[in-house]
């Protein structure tokens, strides 16, 4: 088995399933499944860790999984809180290209729906010009059901196709080696790193948490998720930073600020990642992110 098998519960003999999400937070474990999986974020922030990746998420954000890929949607610390009233809410469509429906995509009216999903099996996130119109044709197969299901559903990727360019998630993946055992143990450190990256974690805190030896922690880590301990904290801290440099709904959103609630002791520090990781300055990417934004909403 590897890495957290999880098997999409099918109901009936359902080839297009359907989920609805309304959950107090998004989800504990690294898993994969036979299934191809497309989320529709509509209520939640955190971040997307897939195979050795992540990006954060937040709502009205639409995500492709292949087939298989290791993956976690893992909700903001602020929604595992006791006190938490916040609610996470999602639309994801799980369908098995290698299943009954291999018959279907093996038509040659379907060639170009067929090449599409071999192509992407590392997955892509929706540009957010397309969202619109992407989450309308969830909303139309998930709605429906029987035959007019399977057109919307036919619809939907045809819509995909015409996609020109689509941002991979991942490029490589090397968990799919890793054991259920370690998926597990991956999830819990995951999970540590990134309720706790605030605070000043050590690489000792972090292998304690794994029950190894700081060195032994070092050579399972990076030959799992080939990140270092620092440079997957690194990732983490950056995500966060992105997320409350573009939100503007924190107490403060100076760069100074955001960098010592991100965990970094200083302010240069932080710029060095922070290029290092995006490969650009906090400034720059803030103005890149609300020209880009604003243009956006221009063209509409």
């Amino acid at each position: 088995m590897k890495v957290l098998q999880f098997t999409i519960p099918v109901p009936g003999d359902k080839n297009i399933i359907v989920q609805h999400d309304l959950l107090p937070y998004f989800y504990p474990h690294l898993h994969r499944h036979d299934e191809i999986q497309l989320t529709w974020i509509q209520k939640g922030e955190g971040t997307l860790v897939v195979d050795n990746n992540m990006y954060p998420f937040g709502p009205n954000e639409i995500y492709y999984l292949g087939a298989n890929q290791p993956h976690v949607f893992k909700s903001d610390p602020m929604y595992f809180s006791p006190k938490s009233k916040r609610k996470v809410q999602a639309i994801t469509i799980h369908f098995n290209p290698h299943g009954k429906l291999a018959s279907l995509f093996d038509l040659a009216e379907m060639k170009h729906i067929q090449t599409f999903l071999q192509k992407h099996n590392n997955g892509f996130v929706v540009p957010s010009e397309q969202v619109s119109d992407i989450s309308h044709k969830i909303q139309l197969v998930s709605k429906s059901s029987g035959t007019d299901q399977m057109i919307a559903f036919i619809d939907l990727f045809k819509k995909f196709t015409s996609i020109p360019r689509l941002k991979e998630l991942s490029s490589i993946s090397n968990l799919t080696t890793v054991s259920e055992h370690d998926g597990i143990r991956l999830s819990h450190i995951y999970h540590y790193i990134m309720a706790n990256y605030a605070k000043n974690i050590t690489l000792e805190d972090v292998a304690q948490q794994a029950h190894m030896t700081p060195q032994a922690f070092c050579r399972y880590f990076k030959k799992r998720t080939l990140h270092t301990f620092v440079s997957f904290l690194n990732e983490v801290r950056i995500n966060e930073a992105c997320k409350k440099l573009t939100t503007g709904d924190s107490d403060s959103t100076s760069i100074s600020t955001i960098a010592y609630n991100c965990g970094f002791n200083t302010v240069t520090n932080f710029n060095r990642v922070f290029k290092t990781v995006i490969g650009k300055s906090p400034s720059e990417y803030v103005d890149d992110y609300f020209r880009s934004t604003y243009e956006e909403n221009t063209t509409v």
